[in-house]
């Protein structure tokens, strides 16, 4: 249990936390939300221990493992698989300890220890995950150098997912994922064994990942019970309840009031009105709750064009004259909403540059009208943007002729206000900077839109925002995000990128959705169900009997199997003098053993037709 008991916490002066508690139970998986800049990620740092508490106690069992997400994984000729391997300290330990070990009590305990944290399903574990996360077999034997920053983010997931720790905090997990992988993240964490503190704003996650919500706001932390969308109802429902209470307590101080004016020199009502005064002085007020600045983003409206804007005619693009998809024969039109769908490495950026005209044909064609104005928003364009100018300085680049208070107005049009248009983009938070990026994609009043994961660091009120904002817009917006309510509240088309090829996906994104998690889950072969004949003779009777003796049989060897095993896996010298036979013999020992499951299975399975056909007969 996870205890958070009146703490409090300022940088620089400026409180984060004031008084804040809050209890986790063990095992729950709880969503932590709030504003940008309210202290979330603080709180991690302080639960961490990273930070120290300026008042109050944060609390967890004495043994608790406490893990997150390293800020980078090295770049160095490890291996995915081994990156991963390594996470899990006490396994990674057991083993190297394996190999140089020479007391042969120590090397049983080990042994033995090394088979109790099932030590040699490790590495099936770890690639599991790493699979899940996007990467394939041969990708996992390559060296985490070979891999940008964002991957190695994913292996950095990888590890501490493979390492389980008691308490696992996530910050914003689903920014260096694609759709797929924030879909298989959202499974895995149903299933995590611990308690998972989870910091996103991606709201399907936060619907179907966690069961609880803990809201930071105002410096003081709230657990609320279901997922976000319950708590968002609840959330409604007091803020709408405290409104009206203000409300009524306004309206009674007012008539309060009016008494004490009209009588208070009156003689005969003195008494009356100082009684009134007293009530007003006691009235502890009820303050109505404060609407924060609306979010907003504000899309200039394109010229309409002519459809289609674009068109391909049997187009290939790919790179150095190899195509990553061929045959494409595409057309959009201005008021398409288009979801690009597929795994990682399908094609879907290669679409996005063709279709931007940052790449060319390899064969076929492509038709644009002559008038088409394309806005590209990609994460990378966020890192590129310059760090030591402001906001109004790259707005006066693109626009040098405009007077400074219409590029203010543009950059309050989305949400950075006059502070923000001053600062360098360096001391921006993340969703400022996504704004930036987003501000200058549309600059020019494009006919398409093309984003390419552009929820990233934006909070919840800007998700909503950004939707409003395309729902409105003028032009056409092709779509590529791992944020599901994102996709399903804007996009009316979807197109499959898959196997070199671009078709239209004519389910929707649930069916999509249920397709990628069938598709990781290996199919369970269905047990036959024993079929017992309405009436079984005498024959029938004898086979069902011979063949419940044969199992029993079958597990008796199967024992005196076991039994010399224990015996040779019991010489301590064994694991001194010959390491390599100790490693066979406890595979041997564990494939044993699934055959003893199997086959006292098949013997009761013959045991209950048996008596089934004993009792008809």
């Amino acid at each position: 249990m996870l205890r958070i008991q009146d703490i409090s916490y300022s940088i620089e002066g400026r409180p984060l936390f004031e008084g804040a508690s809050a209890t986790i139970p063990t095992g729950h998986k709880v969503g932590l939300i709030g504003r940008n800049g309210a202290g979330k990620t603080t709180l991690f740092k302080l639960i961490r221990g990273d930070l120290h508490l300026d008042g109050g106690s944060i609390d967890l069992p004495s043994r608790a493992r406490i893990g997150g997400v390293a800020q980078e994984v090295p770049g160095n000729e490890v291996s995915l698989i081994d990156t991963v391997l390594a996470a899990d300290t006490e396994r990674a330990a057991l083993m190297a300890e394996a190999e140089t070990a020479t007391d042969p009590a120590r090397i049983a305990e080990v042994q033995t220890r090394l088979a109790d944290i099932d030590a040699w399903s490790a590495e099936a574990r770890a690639s599991n995950i790493l699979r899940g996360l996007g990467f394939d077999a041969d990708e996992q034997r390559m060296p985490c150098s070979a891999f940008s920053g964002g991957w190695r983010m994913r292996v950095a997931l990888a590890a501490v997912l493979f390492a389980e720790p008691d308490l696992l905090l996530l910050d914003e997990p689903t920014n260096y994922l694609d759709l797929e992988g924030a879909l298989w993240l959202e499974n895995y964490l149903t299933k995590y064994p611990h308690t998972v503190l989870i910091i996103s704003h991606d709201r399907d996650l936060l619907n179907r990942a966690v069961g609880s919500i803990l809201h930071l706001e105002g410096r003081q932390l709230t657990y609320y019970t279901g997922p976000y969308d319950q708590f968002a109802a609840q959330r409604a429902a007091q803020r709408a309840v405290q409104s009206a209470a203000a409300k009524k307590q306004e309206a009674q101080r007012a008539h309060l009031q009016s008494f004490v004016d009209r009588f208070k020199a009156k003689a005969s009502k003195a008494k009356q009105a100082q009684s009134r005064v007293k009530m007003l002085e006691k009235m502890e007020t009820i303050r109505a709750p404060e609407d924060a600045a609306r979010t907003v983003f504000t899309f200039p409206d394109p010229e309409p064009l002519s459809p289609p804007i674009i068109s391909t005619q049997d187009a290939s693009v790919g790179y150095d004259g190899t195509p990553v998809l061929r045959r494409l024969n595409l057309r959009i039109d201005q008021d398409d909403r288009i979801a690009l769908l597929g795994k990682n490495g399908q094609g879907k950026s290669t679409l996005a540059k063709l279709l931007s005209d940052r790449l060319e044909v390899l064969e076929g064609g492509i038709n644009r009208s002559g008038k088409l104005r394309i806005g590209f928003f990609a994460q990378h364009q966020v890192d590129e943007l310059h760090v030591d100018e402001t906001p109004l300085q790259h707005l006066q680049r693109e626009l040098p002729g405009q007077h400074p208070s219409k590029l203010r107005a543009k950059l309050a049009g989305f949400g950075l206000m006059a502070e923000q248009a001053e600062t360098e983009v360096g001391r921006l938070s993340g969703g400022q900077k996504a704004r930036l990026s987003l501000l200058l994609a549309t600059l020019p009043a494009p006919q398409l839109l093309i984003l390419d994961e552009p929820t990233n660091h934006l909070d919840i009120e800007s998700r909503e925002a950004l939707v409003e904002a395309l729902s409105a817009y003028g032009g056409a917006v092709v779509l590529v995000s791992h944020d599901m309510h994102l996709l399903s509240m804007v996009a009316d088309r979807l197109w499959l990128v898959k196997d070199g090829a671009v078709t239209p996906y004519e389910e929707d994104l649930q069916a999509y959705r249920k397709m990628l998690l069938a598709a990781d889950t290996p199919p369970k072969a269905e047990k036959p169900k024993p079929v017992a004949p309405k009436r079984a003779n005498r024959d029938q009777i004898l086979a069902l009997r011979a063949e419940a003796r044969k199992g029993e049989e079958r597990i008796e060897k199967l024992q005196a199997m076991e039994a010399k095993l224990q015996e040779r896996l019991a010489d301590p010298s064994l694991f001194t003098d010959r390491k390599d036979e100790a490693v066979m013999l406890q595979k041997k020992y564990a494939e044993l053993k699934d055959a003893m499951d199997r086959a006292e299975e098949l013997w009761m399975e013959a045991l209950e037709r048996l008596e089934a056909a004993e009792t008809q007969g």
